[in-house]
Formats: structure tokens, sequence, C-alpha cells
């Protein structure tokens, strides 16, 4: 039977690890970062650092939420919409006009197991796509004076007077956490590797500017790993009130060596460290509710934080240009309902500070993460005393931001670009204790 049982974990879990490689998470919320990573997080707002895990996905928003839990398993799908375009006049470096991204339907797994341990702490292990950014415009015909020495009007030209042209960041995170509960206290460490896939298409535009022109674009999907460290601590201040913290270090990455023309430090990707502090609060037997405060260290990423331009400096050089996102701060709100035996309901609401300033719009047409708004409604259905499904909706309003085109020569007069995006997905899991 332990056998069966421990056969079935390995199986899902190396399922749900190829899948999430497949995953395209493209353009999370708080900028590339996911709202969370799961039904239950996602339908409580990402909120919960403080409160007690819901099942063994709650590891990924903080490792120590999963110190009293027994053995269970867990296995989620998202399928995440999300609409992304631009508009611009007056452009030359862009092409000026509407377009609109194609691929606006994402399918991003995620699992978790969870095990006790005799000396009454936990293993637990977690996959799941933490975010990314992926954009992909079509040809479009040139009726305009823009783009004439790229495509003379009458012929096609793409996002940057060349052809289709677009971006696709994928990352993965395959997380083990120990967690164990002492008195009032309980805390968790969690040793992370993350895997990364990046590509990029239609830059020809940009070659006059990088140090390596043949590592700039159309290479093809590169391939990055890394590690890093996550952990947390909650602790009960009262029977109804519980204080929460976690954090992750920056996660320190491989080069993408196809793109060491394209990002700052010859293809440097690192994945930027996070700290969240909550608060959870039993109002009733039946209602909790949690606060949440979280900031995202895009900063620490020079690929991900430099201007573009950056001076003097070439794309893919020791202080290259970036996208130019700041560091994001996220308030989440969130609320549990046990409304029965049979039927629990969350609702939540995030608010993330936007990354990108009108001064950072022309390169980020590739990756429009200016959405700051996301609101949220899920639940939990109790199928049988083992079994459980969850699910969750998530819509996040438009948002856009306008500024001038910049080019390496500096603004262009008279010149507008607006990039936006709105969002909205859909979550289902599945959670069987044993």
């Amino acid at each position: 039977m332990q056998f069966d049982k421990a056969r079935l974990v390995l199986r899902s879990a190396a399922v749900a690890s190829a899948l999430g490689l497949l995953a395209v998470p493209a353009q999370a919320t708080e900028g590339y970062f996911a709202l969370g990573f799961g039904p239950v997080q996602r339908g409580q707002g990402g909120a919960g650092v403080a409160a007690e895990g819901s099942n063994a996905m709650a590891s990924t928003i903080n490792p120590a939420a999963v110190a009293g839990m027994g053995r269970e398993m867990s296995l989620g799908l998202q399928l995440f919409m999300p609409y992304r375009g631009y508009n611009a006049s007056g452009t030359g470096f862009v092409a000026p006009g509407s377009l609109r991204s194609g691929h606006n339907g994402f399918a991003v797994p995620n699992f978790a197991y969870n095990m006790p341990l005799a000396n009454g702490a936990v293993l637990n292990f977690a996959a799941y796509g933490n975010g990314g950014m992926n954009t992909s415009y079509p040809l479009v015909l040139n009726s305009s004076p823009g783009c004439v020495a790229a495509a003379p009007p009458g012929m096609n030209y793409g996002a940057f007077c060349g052809g289709q042209a677009g971006v696709d960041l994928n990352q993965l995170f395959l997380s083990f956490t120990y967690a164990q509960k002492v008195g009032n206290v309980s805390f968790g460490i969690a040793p992370t590797i993350a895997g990364q896939a990046f590509k990029a298409w239609g830059l020809g535009a940009f070659t006059g500017l990088s140090a390596s022109p043949s590592n700039l674009t159309n290479n093809g999907y590169s391939y990055s790993l890394g590690y890093g460290l996550r952990g947390g601590i909650q602790v009960e201040v009262s029977p109804v009130l519980s204080v929460g913290v976690a954090a992750q270090t920056k996660m320190k990455m491989s080069s993408f060596d196809k793109y060491a023309g394209l990002f700052a430090g010859g293809g440097s990707f690192d994945i930027p460290a996070s700290a969240t502090i909550g608060l959870a609060y039993k109002a009733t037997p039946s209602v909790t509710l949690m606060a949440d405060v979280q900031r995202i260290f895009y900063s620490g990423v020079p690929a991900v934080s430099n201007p573009f331009p950056n001076g003097a400096n070439p794309l893919g050089g020791a202080n290259g240009p970036g996208f130019g996102w700041d560091d994001v701060n996220v308030f989440k709100l969130g609320a549990v309902w046990k409304a029965s035996d049979k039927m629990t309901w969350r609702v939540g609401y995030a608010h993330s500070s936007n990354p990108i300033g009108p001064e950072d719009v022309t390169l980020n047409i590739l990756a429009p993460g200016v959405v700051t708004n996301h609101f949220s409604l899920g639940g939990t259905y109790q199928m049988t005393k083992r079994d459980s499904v969850d699910f969750s909706v998530v819509y996040v309003p438009p948002v856009s931001v306008t500024g001038q085109e910049i080019t390496p020569s500096g603004p262009t007069p008279g010149s507008s670009v607006t990039i936006d995006m709105h969002q909205f997905s859909a979550s289902v899991g599945w959670t069987r204790k044993f």
C-alpha cells in the first residue's frame, strides 16, 4: 500500500514537472510574478502568508504554512488569458498603428506533496510556474508613412518595423520545504531550484545597439538553470491572530547564451528577490480575514531594471539597457468563509504598483506588465472525507501607460506610444488526503 502511494506521488510529480516546463505563464500579474500558485491562493487574492495552510500548495506562499499539515497531495491547472497590445502614432522606430499580441490562452499547472516526519516536522515538494512574459505580434500591412525604410507602403511590417516580433519567457520552480511547528511558532525553509526558457524574435531593428548582434534575436529557445532559498515564519499571537513573514532570495541563474547580445551582463537574467509580511485574523470560527504586503525587488536584476537606452552601453553589455522596471509593492486582502462542512468560499483583492513608467513604454511593447488591480473569487467543495476540489476565477481590469517613443538617439518629437493589458484566469485543483 505504501509502495503504491509512493509510486502515485512520484508519477504525479514527474507529470507536473514536465507540464510546468511546457507552460507559458505570460505576463503574470505583479510585473511578471504570479498572484498565487494554486486555486486556493488565487481565490483569496494571493493573500495568506500568516494563515494556516489549506492544502499542500500553501508552501509556495510561506514554507511555514504547511508545518501542521498531514500527508496530502495537490494538483491544479490554471487557464490564464492575458490580452495585451500597443497603439503608436508619429513613430519610426516602432511600427505605427494598433497591434494586438496573439496567443491569449495558456495552461499553467501546479503540484505539491506534503509528508509528515516522525519528529513532527514535514517535508513538502512543490512544482509551479512562478511567472513569465510573452508577446507575439503579427505582421500587418504598412499603409502609413512609418517604417518606410524597412517596409515600403503596401508591404508588411512588424512591431519594430521588421518581421513578426515577440518574446517568450517561462519559469519553473521546484521547491523542497522542511517545516516544523514548536509551540505557537511555525517555521519553514525551502531550498529551490529554478529553470527558465526564453526566446525572442523580430528584433532586428536593435542590431546596431547590440554588443553581440548574432546573439540578439531569432535564435530559438535558450535555457537557464539556477537556485535560491525561500523561507518563512508564522507566529500565533493569540487564538484568533497570527503574523507571518516569508521571503525569497534572488535566484542566481545561468546566462541565456543565445541572447547574450540582448540582456545586460551577456545574457544574465536572475529571478528577483521578494519579501512578504501579513496578518490573519479569525473574525469568527468560520471566517478568516487576511492582509499581506509584498515587495518585489526588480531593481536587483539589471536586464529588467536598467533603462532603455542606458547611456552609451550596448544591449548585452556589462551595464546594458533593460526594460526599466521599478520595484513593485503589492497589497493583498483575502477572506475565507467556511459555510458548511462541505463548502468553503474565498474572495480577494490585490493592488500592485506599476513597474513601467511613461519613459519606458518603447521596449515594454514586448513586456507590457502594467496591470495593477486583481479581483478574485473561489472556493473548495469537500467531495469525500479525503478528496476536495478547489476552484477560482480572477479578473484584472485594463490598464494602459502612454509615453513618447524613445530611440537610441532620444525621444521622437510628437510621437505617442500606449501599451495596455487586461487579464482573466480560471483555476481548478484536486487535493487528496492520505
